[in-house]
This record gives structure tokens, sequence and C-alpha cells, in this order.
């Protein structure tokens, strides 16, 4: 038992796990914004497109459902509502749209800071002596030592 335990202290608490772990809530934090841009940003704007046309409400019927002198449904209708396909295609169409332009604006401005460092000129370095005087320096030491 004691093995299992070791084991899994070194899985569960390895850097990858770890690094996972918050991936996965920063994610689901993300979606959220992500969510809201489409739902309270472009979903308005492309109904106005569209004049407010709403997709799920499109199927086709099998049997109709069965209502009791109550009017309780007995057996509910059987469709197939491929609005319902449409609508998540759009709404996916439109998050990865969403997603892509954020994407592009992160790495444009990214590219603009890495241009703008490499631009800025690097330190000199200080000046060493040339060729030249480094070999009259040699010379004049050699006759010292003569």
């Amino acid at each position: 038992m004691s093995k299992f335990i070791e084991d899994f202290k070194k899985f569960a608490f390895k850097g990858n796990v770890i690094d996972m772990a918050v991936g996965v809530v920063i994610g689901s934090a993300f979606s959220k914004i992500v969510t809201s841009v489409v739902n309270d940003l472009i979903m308005p704007i492309f109904g106005a497109l569209t004049a407010g046309a709403d997709f799920t409400s499109l199927k086709i019927v099998l049997s109709q459902a069965v209502l009791n002198e109550a009017g309780e449904v007995v057996t509910p209708e059987a469709a197939i509502t491929y609005g319902n396909l449409i609508q998540n295609v759009v709404d996916f169409l439109l998050i990865a749209l969403s997603l892509f332009i954020f994407v592009r604006l992160i790495n444009t401005a990214k590219e603009k800071a890495m241009k703008k460092e490499e631009a800025a000129p690097a330190p000199e370095a200080p000046k060493g002596p040339t060729q030249e005087e480094l070999l009259t320096e040699i010379r004049d030491l050699l006759k010292a030592q003569k």
C-alpha cells in the first residue's frame, strides 16, 4: 500500500500535473470570457444581420405528440432537431473566430514588443587595444627584459 501512495505522490505532485491543473482552471475562466463575448457582443450583431433568426426551432417531426383529454403530454413528439446542430455550428464558428482574433491580437502585440526590443541598441562593449598597440607593448616588454 505504501508503494501505491508513494507512486501517487510522485504522479500528483509532478510539475506537469500541477501545470495542467492550473491550465484547466484558467481555461474554464477564459471560457466564460469567450462565451460572454460571443453571447453579449457578437450574437446580437449576428442576430441583427439575420433578422433574429433562431435555428433551434428547426426540426423534422417524425411523429406528433400524443395528448390526453387534460392536454398533458402522454407521448412526446419524435423529431429530428437539425436546428440545434445548425445553431451549435454557428456558435462554434463564432467562438472560433473570436478566439482567432484574440490570439492574433496578442501575437501582433508580442511581435511589436520583440521588434521594439530588437531595435534598441545594445550597449557597446568597451574597446580593447588594437593589434598594433598589443604588438608594440609586447616589443617594449621584450626590450625591457634584455
